[in-house]
């Protein structure tokens, strides 16, 4: 018997009956990873070209531009968590960094393509997936102090829910909000 999703958190349930599934916490983080990259890929295809370039409130970007972003820093989100997984600490990197990022992209892709953007979120989203179910289950638990979060001592598992998992869920229900209005 297999297993279902539920199609509302992405969450893999275990069958009624008979034996659950085995599989490992990254697999169970990666799946996460990959139904919210869908997701937000399936509703990025459907928005008009005017929802594309609607800009987000309190934001700026353009719902384009944020659905391109969500793809374009799973790589750096990954070797973030990689570095964790690692034990080795994360220094140089603040909120400030993240915005200066995030502002700079904006102007560089200003004018990306539906085609473009979720051809990337695909890409990256398989690609960040895959080193994801890689983890052993000791690299998630590894700690080391990391500057994004005051230099406290975050797992590469925290990152990795906090960042490269929750990232496309977070953007998803801000960009649904707007097109729903």
């Amino acid at each position: 018997m297999s297993s279902t999703t539920d199609f509302d958190t992405g969450v893999r349930k275990a069958p009624a009956s008979g034996p659950s599934p085995i599989r490992t916490r990254a697999d169970a983080l990666a799946e996460r990873l990959e139904y919210g990259a869908r997701a937000l890929a399936t509703l990025a295809a459907a928005l008009t070209d005017a929802q594309w370039q609607a800009r987000m409130p309190g934001d700026g970007r353009t719902l384009g531009v944020i659905v391109h972003h969500v793809a374009s820093v799973y790589p750096v989100e990954i070797q973030l968590a990689r570095t964790l997984a690692e034990g080795k600490a994360i220094g140089g990197v603040t909120m400030d960094d993240v915005h200066a990022m995030n502002a700079d992209h904006a102007k560089a892709f200003r004018n990306v393509s539906h085609l473009e953007a979720i051809d990337l979120l695909r890409r990256n989203s398989t690609e960040a997936a895959a080193v994801v179910r890689s983890l052993s289950d000791a690299e998630l638990d590894q700690a080391a102090p990391a500057s994004l979060y005051g230099n406290a001592p975050v797992t590469c598992q925290f990152v990795l829910e906090d960042h490269a998992v929750r990232h496309s869920y977070h953007h998803l229900a801000r960009i649904s909000a707007i097109v729903q209005d």
